[in-house]
């Protein structure tokens, strides 16, 4: 499994920007798919948005397309998460997760095998 570690989560107002980044090691981290997710309290996991092994290709959940940007640096082993126009709906925990890659990419909890342990993300009104 690849060891993932998130970073960049804080404190914001609505209406600014953040970005997260995952850092990944352990294998090859070009070899595998990424995504983000977040869990709000109370609520499920759920999903945010993910890219394929080699960034050609890019999923979001319907309601945050425009907002968040998902890209990946396969040299720095890094997957980074650009949020924009933050709303006090998007505060979670927002977690990084990983799986091997596929012939599609997952956008379910289930797909991916390796996770980070998240990083916090509270956008006040």
């Amino acid at each position: 499994q690849v060891q993932l570690v998130e970073s960049g989560g804080g404190l914001v107002q609505a209406g600014g920007s953040l970005r997260l980044s995952c850092a990944a090691s352990g294998r090859t981290f070009s070899s595998y798919d990424m995504g983000w997710f977040r869990q709000a309290p109370g609520k499920e996991r759920e999903f945010v948005a993910a890219i394929s092994w080699n960034g050609g290709s890019t999923y979001y959940a319907g309601s945050l397309k425009g907002r968040f940007t998902i890209s990946r640096d396969n040299a720095k082993s890094t997957v980074y998460l650009q949020m924009n126009s933050l709303k006090p709906e998007d505060t979670a925990v927002y977690y990084c997760a990983a799986e091997f890659r596929a012939l599609r990419v997952g956008v379910r909890s289930a797909d991916f095998g390796s996770w980070g342990q998240g990083t916090r993300v509270t956008v006040s009104s």
